[in-house]
């Protein structure tokens, strides 16, 4: 089995920073791409970033400039780094993994559970 999961949500005033993590683990040959989504109150889910395995950025245009994505390939772990945070990254935030199982094998789509972020003062 594989599990993905988020830590690092909570509260954080306007204009504060919050890291959070994101770790694969299980029956896992190769981790693709690792992308981050949030999903506001009354709102679709949303791509805010992603990650390839070679460390290609997409950073999606509402918080370019503030958020950064890295990756610790040993560690199977995906950051996602806020700064200057206000009231529109408040959300739940699920981290997604594409991991291939096997030698060869298949590309399956792993979420975590979500990790909620609230920016308030």
């Amino acid at each position: 089995q594989v599990q993905v999961v988020e830590s690092g949500g909570g509260l954080v005033q306007p204009g504060g920073s919050l890291r959070l993590s994101c770790v694969a683990s299980g029956s896992i040959f190769s981790i693709n791409a690792m992308d981050w989504y949030r999903q506001a109150p009354g709102k679709q889910r949303e791509l805010v970033a992603g990650i390839t395995s070679g460390g290609g950025t997409n950073i999606a245009d509402s918080v370019k400039g503030r958020f950064t994505i890295s990756r610790d390939n040993a560690k199977n772990t995906v950051y996602l780094q806020m700064n200057k945070m206000n009231s529109e990254d408040t959300a739940v935030y699920y981290c997604n993994a594409l991991i291939n199982k096997v030698v060869g094998g298949p590309q399956y789509s792993y979420w975590g559970q979500g990790t909620q972020v609230t920016v308030s003062s």
